[in-house]
């Protein structure tokens, strides 16, 4: 009989369950219906990058809006398994909706907060939420806040705050509703601010990645309430951020494993001195080494996620670990994706560029992998090199 150490018996299952498949199964099937790389380019080139009726039918439909949100306020009451298997198929088809923005940041943010007021409406999808930071923002920093609360304040009859600044560079706010705004002052907090507000003013910044078009906030005098203070709200921000970082390892990881099926399928069929390239002994090694590091990045995503829905211990060993592991495997597979389609691949036509685009702002988003390494040696006590 084997006997278990104690170290092996807390580790948690990193397996697909079957709840999981089903999930991934019926949102590959919507993906596979409405964001073929045809039509996600597409949308790239137009006045919408974002796909609001994508999102829809995957935030009321399948319901993944709300996976982390209770059963009490309408949500799933799911883990961060759930939402990590989501992910890894938008990550498959660089799908152009606001999941990370919006079920992730957002909503860990409100709940960490303890507010429950809005809870509702992001888990049925009649709202849309962004937290409103630089998306290079990390968790252990506070994000500097560009946003402060004016001094009329108290001057409002109904006791709003209002807030005046800018914020540059945030995800998923261009199609947002609501604004979560962590802004200086007295009291210092995390405010709620309606996009449709007077003085709230929204810029698309051409973006390297535009299936995932960032966006520049101006605030101007615009009434908010406030959610959280203090320390409560840097948790708040810091939690949603952490999760955030974890949940994007897990798009990272569909990212590459669909670049890797791609890629080898075309391998297969481009023949060169009346042979499959694929069979050629140079790019069997390549693919070797893609496949073994998109198998590493898959157990470090999914670690993270166990660790992330088990509120474990060891949550920001597994955050670091999977967004610094899984960015880099992403850039490995964009830039192969690329390279071994030949000609083919530095085309606009075909999708190898909507690839390395998101593997490259994701591997800068929500810290590099170079911040995350160092946050990593910190966490294990490291001794830096001499």
């Amino acid at each position: 009989m084997t006997v278990q150490t104690e170290q092996q018996r807390r580790l948690p299952d990193m397996t697909y369950t079957e709840q999981e498949t089903e999930l991934r199964a019926a949102v590959r099937s919507v993906f596979e219906e409405k964001a073929a790389a045809a039509d996600v380019l597409a949308r790239t080139e137009s006045p919408e990058t974002y796909d609001t009726g994508l999102w829809h039918t995957l935030a009321a439909e399948i319901g993944c809006a709300g996976l982390l949100i209770p059963e009490e306020h309408g949500g799933a009451g799911a883990s961060f398994r759930e939402v990590a298997v989501v992910a890894e198929e938008i990550g498959r088809s660089v799908a152009p909706v606001p999941f990370l923005g919006s079920a992730v940041l957002a909503t860990v943010a409100l709940i960490a907060s303890g507010d429950t007021e809005l809870l509702a409406g992001l888990a049925d999808g009649s709202v849309t939420a962004a937290l409103a930071v630089p998306f290079e923002s990390m968790a252990g920093t506070r994000p500097e806040a560009t946003v402060r609360i004016g001094p009329a304040a108290s001057d409002d009859p109904d006791g709003t705050y209002r807030l005046s600044g800018s914020v540059s560079g945030v995800a998923d706010a261009l199609p947002a509703g609501l604004l979560l705004v962590p802004a200086d002052g007295v009291p210092y907090g995390l405010y709620v601010v309606q996009s449709s507000a007077p003085g709230v003013s929204k810029s698309a910044v051409v973006s390297l990645d535009m299936t995932r078009q960032l966006c520049d906030l101006e605030l101007d005098s615009v009434p908010a309430r406030r959610i959280a203070g203090g320390s409560a709200a840097d948790l708040a921000v810091a939690d949603a951020l952490r999760a955030g970082a974890g949940i994007l390892a897990a798009e990272q990881l569909g990212l590459a494993e669909r670049a890797l099926d791609i890629t080898l399928a075309y391998v297969k069929q481009r023949y060169q001195f009346a042979r499959p390239v694929g069979s050629f002994q140079a790019l069997k090694h390549r693919f070797a080494d893609w496949w073994v590091a998109v198998t590493q990045a898959r157990a470090a995503s999914r670690y993270a996620a166990a660790c992330l829905a088990g509120d474990d211990a060891d949550v920001m060993v597994a955050v670091a670990l999977a967004k610094s592991v899984c960015s880099e495997t992403a850039l490995l597979a964009g830039q192969e994706m690329i390279q071994l389609h030949g000609g083919i691949g530095f085309t606009w036509e075909h999708p190898a560029h909507l690839y390395l685009k998101r593997a490259k702002t994701t591997a800068l988003a929500l810290g590099t992998p170079d911040r995350h390494r160092a946050s990593l040696a910190s966490l294990v006590d490291l001794p830096a090199a001499p």
